[in-house]
């Protein structure tokens, strides 16, 4: 009796320094036009935890946390111990989209086989496209009318968006704009980020003439000539299905040299596509930074030490939060240093889209008080 007392003790003692943190936490006021951004420099499952419960949010009803299974052969992906704690707290399912290039996350079976082995089998999986894709108009963008994800987006509630800062070698960095445009996008989506609508076709002679793809089109756009398939642009809908479709990899995506900032103006406008849409919070880890994305096979090795972790309800705060410190620890712009790219354009352009603020307060959780940079890497 006495252990079970004794635990019992223990858990309400818990209980209520939990309390007590999130109240000090809440606390902090800032002025009108300043978000709060919320930091811890240890790297925990406990943290990842506090850093939720520090937003003071109540995400109601079905709940998804937006994960980055890592690619096969990929090392920096985040290790999946750290969001464990938090999605069985919420009792949330784990959601990604498949890929559009082909290997094991272009697949909805192979993805989730994938997620697994790389431990991710604390929650149920979701691959958003698994039963195709749905659209949502936009209004006011300079690059979209419309964002394409997968037809299960809808069946949430609200959305935990978790993040790994890190490198790309088109954006500068990837962070939990990355996250939510690419992330969320149906492969034809990414395709209309990264390059045009309508797939090119390769080494077309080579076609055996399966007739796989024509049958799996859903706008009827392709057809199989002496020469090979050839698609109709007018009917195409960018779904991307025929590039999974072929075994003999004819059909690509059609490579289209952007300029840098419209490539960052693409992500952000998708990016908004989707947080009109359903309540989003935000988590990004600072940890395993290498040059390259979790997408990367072959990923390098991580070029600086880990910078902490942050949480905030505001995408465009938490975005220049984690630059702010690359910046502060690595004494100018990391990225724009290693991949050419800064990517600070993209948190430019979301701050002009009124998706947040870019001015916010650093808190720390450990003492709940507004801390400044120069303060965290004495």
């Amino acid at each position: 009796m006495r252990k079970i007392s004794y635990g019992i003790c223990i858990t309400l003692l818990a209980l209520c320094c939990n309390a007590l943190y999130a109240k000090d936490v809440q606390k902090v006021k800032v002025k009108k036009g300043v978000s709060v951004v919320y930091y811890c420099k240890n790297i925990t499952p406990e943290n990842i935890l506090r850093l939720y419960e520090a937003m003071n949010v109540n995400l109601e009803g079905k709940v998804g946390v937006k994960v980055h299974f890592g690619e096969d052969g990929n090392i920096n992906y985040l290790n999946p111990e750290l969001i464990k704690p938090l999605v069985q707290k919420m009792n949330a399912t784990l959601v990604e989209t498949n890929v559009l290039y082909v290997g094991k996350r272009r697949f909805t079976d192979s993805h989730i086989a994938l997620a697994k082995s790389h431990g991710f089998t604390f929650a149920p999986i979701d691959i958003l496209d698994a039963e195709g894709e749905s659209e949502y108009p936009t209004e006011g963008l300079k690059h979209y009318t419309k964002v394409k994800t997968g037809s299960h987006f809808a069946n949430y509630d609200a959305y935990i968006v978790y993040s790994h800062f890190k490198g790309h070698g088109s954006a500068g960095f990837g962070a939990a704009i990355k996250n939510i445009s690419m992330g969320f996008a149906s492969p034809g989506g990414k395709m209309a980020m990264h390059a045009s609508a309508v797939p090119a076709t390769r080494n077309a002679n080579t076609c055996v003439q399966c007739n796989r793809c024509v049958e799996q089109c859903p706008a009827n756009a392709i057809t199989i000539t002496d020469n090979g398939p050839v698609i109709d642009s007018a009917k195409c809908l960018g779904c991307a299905k025929c590039i999974a479709e072929c075994a003999l990899r004819i059909f690509t995506p059609k490579q289209t040299k952007l300029a840098s900032e419209v490539f960052l103006e693409r992500l952000v406008e998708y990016a908004k596509g989707f947080v009109s849409q359903k309540p989003m919070v935000y988590i990004t880890v600072m940890q395993n930074i290498s040059k390259t994305c979790d997408c990367s096979a072959k990923a390098p090795a991580p070029f600086m030490c880990d910078l902490g972790a942050v949480s905030s309800t505001d995408l465009v705060a938490i975005e220049k939060a984690c630059y702010d410190l690359a910046m502060a620890k690595y004494g100018k712009d990391p990225f724009l240093d290693v991949n050419g790219v800064s990517g600070m354009h993209q948190i430019d352009y979301a701050a002009q889209l009124g998706m947040g603020n870019k001015k916010y307060v650093l808190v720390d959780i450990e003492t709940g008080k507004i801390i400044k940079l120069n303060q965290i890497f004495k």
